[in-house]
């Protein structure tokens, strides 16, 4: 086992993975309650769609971990999940089983685009300097979701964002997390993030903020509702509207994968020489997930950036994420459990993930214009959008533009070109 997932050459052990594996899972458990919960108001079975969900986690997880050997979680997408529901099914009026099938349609391009490597190349191409702005504007983005959900940020009218109140007993215990986690943090206690989570909960439940949960095991619900509906409705998704969705599932999801494989690889230090090992078996298996997600019935999953609060405790290899799927199969029969997981309680740690990602930010050539400039829009956009693929969409139209300005053409990949033009028109008919 040690062998396989080539444990010396990573500098780990069963250990650090474990407890990484550990502290990934509660950081994104939330998706199987969160999920289900907006995919419902599209009118989907909450029940089955929990179940597909956790079915999707576990078999894109596994697929990442054992081909690619990556500490990653692979999980239904929150930004896409929440398109599904009030873009598509409520704003356009359609059924979520022809929604449904787009999303399956969207995860077979996207197969074929990983095993013809095309997606691949065009993640090889990108700079140097922009794949730092990109992992390190994750970071920003994660520390912003952190306080946000810790309620110590909140939306103003007049600023759009202010500090929220801290003495609410909810944000008063996500504050009381993160300095209990930072303490560990800066004490060099291996696993402070995870203790942090569990001593957040325990403290919570003593104080009744946390509800204990009066039962432990629940029945799996069926899958019934939802299982194989994208095989009935291939006929509807001929349309303007359903093409125009595919393409926005494609592209979105895209880059967001994109963006959080480059970000998570660069802090577990797998990128070597701006190339990434195995991306391309990466990208196989977050494809297929999303082509068997949308079988279970739930929409498109993704990397989930998450995963880089496994990567900071030391999760640098492939049984990361075997322990995140075991993880995720065992919650399936203890859902009651998942109630004490609160947004609140995980908040320290994408608070202090984010801070440790954002550190990629001095890699950047900051004496450079024409990188400065592509590179801060980057990062900037990512948490004042709540999208990933809008950062690197700024990113990506300004550095060819900035090179161009400069007569530097050659020194532009002819990819580059392709992407600034896809994201222009992205820009003008989509966003």
């Amino acid at each position: 086992m040690k062998n396989f997932f080539h444990f010396t050459d990573r500098n780990t052990s069963y250990k650090q993975e474990t407890l990484a594996g550990l502290t990934t899972f509660l950081s994104v458990a939330y998706i199987l309650v969160v999920n289900p919960l907006i995919l419902s108001q599209a009118g989907m079975d909450r029940g089955a769609v929990f179940t597909a969900t956790a079915l999707t986690a576990i078999i894109g997880t596994l697929l990442i971990g054992l081909l690619a050997n990556y500490p990653i979680a692979i999980a239904p997408s929150m930004g896409l999940n929440s398109f599904f529901t009030f873009s598509v099914c409520i704003g356009m009026g359609i059924e979520w089983q022809v929604a449904l099938t787009g999303v399956f349609i969207a995860g077979v391009i996207f197969v074929l685009l990983s095993l013809m490597k095309i997606r691949e190349k065009i993640i090889n191409v990108i700079p140097q300097d922009l794949k730092f702005a990109i992992a390190s504007g994750i970071g920003f983005f994660i520390a912003f979701i952190g306080l946000k959900n810790a309620g110590i940020i909140v939306s103003n009218p007049d600023t759009f964002v202010s500090v929220g109140d801290l003495t609410s007993p909810m944000t008063a215990l996500a504050v009381i997390g993160l300095i209990l986690t930072v303490f560990m943090i800066v004490k060099g206690i291996n696993g402070g993030i995870f203790y942090g989570i569990v001593i957040t909960t325990i403290i919570g439940m003593i104080v009744g903020l946390i509800k204990v949960p009066s039962s432990i095991v629940g029945k799996i619900p069926s899958l019934e509702p939802t299982f194989g509906e994208v095989f009935l409705h291939f006929n509807d998704i001929f349309t303007p509207e359903i093409l125009a969705v595919i393409f926005t599932f494609l592209f979105v999801a895209f880059f967001d994968t994109a963006g959080a494989l480059i970000g998570i690889t660069s802090q577990a230090g797998i990128m070597k020489g701006n190339k990434i090992p195995n991306i391309g078996k990466a990208l196989l298996a977050d494809s297929s997930a999303g082509a068997i997600g949308a079988i279970l019935g739930t929409s498109t999953p993704a990397t989930s950036v998450e995963s880089s609060a496994g990567v900071a405790v030391g999760g640098r290899t492939g049984f990361t994420s075997i322990i995140i799927a075991a993880c995720f199969a065992i919650a399936l029969f203890f859902s009651p459990i998942l109630s004490v997981i609160t947004a609140e309680v995980t908040a320290p740690a994408l608070i202090i993930v984010g801070a440790l990602m954002a550190m990629q930010i001095s890699k950047i050539n900051w004496s450079k214009i024409e990188v400065v400039i592509p590179s801060f829009m980057t990062i900037i956009m990512m948490p004042l959008t709540s999208s990933v693929a809008t950062g690197i969409a700024f990113g990506f139209v300004l550095y060819p533009l900035s090179l161009i300005a400069q007569k530097r053409f050659k020194e532009i990949h002819p990819i580059m070109y392709v992407l600034c033009l896809l994201f222009i028109l992205y820009f003008a008919f989509v966003a």
